[in-house]
């Protein structure tokens, strides 16, 4: 049972990525997918969710309206889609699958680092 993280990478300012978090061993649409992030020498922050069992998802002040996650269940990954980044983003990102969105983390993925240039 394990989630997969990838897409990190270098982009200026104002660019795109997008990250994907691959459920292997499980369902992920049993489960809510939360992406976290953390910067060295900050706490680390949930800043989207997505639960079939919610049809809102959960978006962090920080992140709204320039973050989008979706699903493809066909092949068990959750994207986040990233759009209009900000040096502020810099940071490794994280996915995890819990029962509910603000729940208790049951798996992690390792981290993809994304880093934006000003």
């Amino acid at each position: 049972v394990q989630l997969v993280a990838s897409g990190g990478g270098l982009v200026q300012a104002g660019g795109s990525l997008r990250l994907s978090c691959a459920a292997f061993g499980f369902t992920f649409d049993d489960y809510a997918i939360t992406w976290f992030r953390q910067d060295p020498g900050k706490e680390r922050e949930a800043i989207s969710c997505i639960s079939s069992s919610d049809p809102n998802t959960f978006y962090a002040d920080s992140v709204k309206g320039r973050f989008t996650i979706s699903s493809d269940i066909a092949k068990n990954t959750v994207y986040l889609q990233m759009n209009n980044l900000k040096p502020e983003d810099t940071a490794r990102y994280y996915c995890s699958a819990s029962i509910a969105c603000q729940g208790v983390p049951e798996v992690w993925s390792a981290g993809t680092l994304v880093t934006v240039s000003s």
